[in-house]
């Protein structure tokens, strides 16, 4: 919110929206409903010389969505049973185990800073991969808040919220990669206003070798290498 009776109109604020939904109207600026993710960086960023910034402390259903999914510094919340705009599991497999020998992760991150995306589109773009009959991840939080996770359908209530961004979060056999990145093409048509990029998680071999890259390749893809590794923070009941 900004408050009118400090707002002076000076337009410091507007470079510091990620998704230039601040706007100056007559002598002052204002808010673009529509357009804002409640990420709560123009009041975080401290550029309003008179303060005239304020964080509402709750936020109703389905507001809250874009906060949860937008701000790093949102509490845990029911309304997607977990954090932010993924599961940290992608990056902590290590302790959780979730992605086997065998399988290939994939993640599909909607949005970015300076873009954002409607749950509306997400549905739109997710749905090349439900066709495939993948199951989406149940711990993640956008799958928490589909009504049909077979035909990942959101719930209706949700669908005009937008978010920073958010991730789509599935697994499959290896063997079925090449029909993953055919449903990819798919959803890139359709991601016409927005960006997205794309993760293959896997767990690597015990020589240390990342397995599905040279099946990626000739499917005409390159991937960059990344290695996420969390010491000391446990292993997985089963080493599978």
């Amino acid at each position: 919110m900004i408050d009118k009776e400090l707002c002076t109109g000076c337009g410091e604020c507007l470079p510091v929206c990620p998704v230039r939904a601040i706007v100056l109207e007559s002598e002052y600026a204002e808010i673009d409903e529509e357009m804002c993710v409640e990420c709560g960086v123009c009041y975080r960023a401290k550029r309003c010389p008179v303060e005239a910034f304020k964080q509402e402390p709750d936020l109703p259903w389905p507001r809250i969505v874009r906060r949860v999914f937008s701000d790093p510094n949102a509490a845990h919340s029911a309304t997607t049973g977990g954090w932010g705009r993924g599961t940290a599991e992608m990056k902590s497999n290590d302790v959780t185990g979730r992605y086997k020998r065998g399988t290939v992760g994939i993640a599909v991150e909607v949005g970015r800073p300076g873009v954002g995306e409607t749950i509306r589109n997400i549905e739109k773009i997710a749905a090349p991969f439900a066709r495939l009959g993948v199951e989406f991840e149940p711990l993640n939080p956008l799958t928490s808040l589909m009504e049909d996770t077979k035909k990942a359908i959101f719930k209706e209530d949700v669908k005009n919220e937008r978010v920073l961004s958010a991730i789509i979060e599935f697994l499959i056999e290896p063997s079925r990669l090449a029909e993953a990145m055919a449903a990819l093409e798919e959803s890139s048509a359709l991601a016409t206003d927005t960006v997205f990029s794309v993760s293959m998680i896997n767990r690597v071999n015990s020589d240390g070798a990342i397995p599905n890259m040279e099946a990626l390749a000739k499917l005409g893809y390159r991937a960059s290498p990344n290695a996420k590794v969390n010491l000391g923070l446990g292993r997985p009941k089963a080493d599978a």
